[in-house]
C-alpha cells in the first residue's frame, strides 16, 4: 500500500474513561506525520451511515481529561449483517480512508476482524473497555478509572455499613467477566466476591457470614453476571438464610463508566493511540495494540486474540488469603 494519507477512527460499544485521550493521541500523532484523521460518529453505525468529519488539533484540545467519547459510541446491529458491512466498506472507499483504527472491547474487535476479512482496509484495534476482559492484553483503557470509582463507592458504603452493623452486597459491572469485581475486592478489602467464572454456593456464603458475625460489617462484591443473579436477587435469596442479619444491596451502575480518566488511563490511552498510528505508518496492518508487563506492544488481529480473559490463578489465591477471617 502507498503511504498513509487518511485514517479513520471510531469508538464502539460501551464507553470507557480514556477514550478521548486515545483519540487525542491518534489525531496529534497522525497530524505530526502529515496524515489526515477522519472521525467517525457513533461507532460502526456511523461508518455505515457515512457520518464522518476531519479532526484537527483544535478538535482534540482540552479533551484529555474528559470521560466518555467525543465521537459517540453505539452497538450496531446493522453492522452484524453482510449488507451493513458492505455499506461501511463502501463509505470507507468513498471517504478515501487508507486505514481504520477502532477503540472498544471484544465486540468491537470482532467487528474489526470481520471488516479486515471482507475488505482490503487495514485495521488496528485498541482495547477501550472498563471490563479488562480481553485475554491478549494486561490492561484495557478505562479499567483503572473504573476500579477507582468502585473503590471510592465501596469505601463510602463501608462507612454506613459499619455504623449500622450491616452486610452490604455491592453490584459492579461484569456480565461475563469478574475482572472488575475481583480487583475491586482486593483493593477495597471486601469480605467476599461473587463472579461469573465460579459457581456461587449460597448456603456456604451464608455460613461464612454467620461465622464472621462478630465483625461490625461485611462487604460482598457481586459481578452483575454471577450465576445466582444480580445483587438484588442474591439478597432476596440469602435473607431467609440469615434472618437476624441487616442486609442491604447497592447497584453502582453506570457511574463506573463515567468520570475523568485516571493518570494511568490517560498515559495508557496516549501510548496506545500513538502505537496504532506508528503501526500503520510502518505498514503493520490488522494488529491489536496491547500491554504486556507494562510495555505497549502489538499482536496480530485474530479470533484467539479477542478471547475473554480468565482471572489469573495467583489473583484468586491472593484474594482467598485476604478473605480469610480465622
Amino acid at each position: 500500500m502507498d503511504m498513509m494519507k487518511r485514517i479513520g477512527v471510531l469508538t464502539s460499544g460501551g464507553d470507557s474513561p480514556g477514550m478521548n485521550a486515545c483519540i487525542r493521541a491518534i489525531v496529534k500523532s497522525s497530524l505530526a506525520q502529515g496524515i489526515v484523521v477522519v472521525g467517525i460518529a457513533d461507532g460502526f453505525q456511523g461508518l455505515i451511515e457515512g457520518r464522518m468529519s476531519e479532526l484537527h488539533y483544535s478538535s482534540v484540545n482540552n479533551i484529555i481529561h474528559l470521560g466518555g467519547t467525543i465521537l459517540g459510541s453505539a452497538r450496531s446491529q446493522e453492522f452484524l449483517t453482510i449488507e451493513g458491512r458492505e455499506m461501511a466498506i463502501n463509505n470507507c472507499k468513498e471517504k478515501k480512508l487508507d486505514a481504520l483504527i477502532v477503540i472498544g472491547g471484544d465486540g468491537t474487535y470482532k467487528g474489526a476482524l470481520q471488516l479486515s476479512k471482507e475488505s482490503s482496509i487495514p485495521v488496528i484495534g485498541i482495547p477501550g473497555t472498563i471490563d479488562n476482559d480481553i485475554a491478549s492484553t494486561d490492561l484495557t483503557i478505562g479499567f483503572d478509572t473504573c476500579l477507582n470509582t468502585v473503590i471510592q463507592a465501596v469505601d463510602k458504603i463501608r462507612d454506613t455499613a459499619t455504623s449500622h452493623h450491616r452486610v452490604f452486597f455491592v453490584e459492579v459491572m461484569g456480565r461475563h467477566s469478574g475482572q472488575i469485581a475481583y480487583h475491586a475486592a482486593i483493593a477495597s478489602g471486601a469480605d467476599h466476591v461473587l463472579i461469573p467464572e465460579t459457581k456461587t454456593n449460597m448456603i456456604e456464603l451464608a455460613q461464612q457470614l454467620i461465622s464472621a458475625k462478630g465483625v461490625r460489617s461485611s462487604i460482598v462484591i457481586v459481578a452483575e453476571g454471577d450465576d445466582e443473579g444480580d445483587a438484588q436477587q442474591i439478597v432476596n435469596e440469602i435473607k431467609p438464610l440469615l434472618p437476624t442479619f441487616d442486609i442491604k444491596y447497592s447497584k453502582l451502575g453506570h457511574i463506573q463508566r463515567g468520570g475523568s480518566p485516571s493518570a494511568s488511563d490517560r498515559i495508557l490511552a496516549t501510548k496506545m493511540g500513538d502505537c496504532a498510528v506508528s503501526l500503520l505508518v510502518k505498514g503493520k496492518f490488522n494488529q491489536l495494540a496491547v500491554t504486556k508487563n507494562g510495555i505497549v506492544t502489538h499482536i496480530e488481529l485474530s479470533s484467539s486474540a479477542i478471547e475473554n480473559k480468565d482471572e489469573q490463578t495467583e489473583n484468586r489465591q491472593l484474594l482467598d488469603r485476604m478473605l480469610t477471617r480465622h
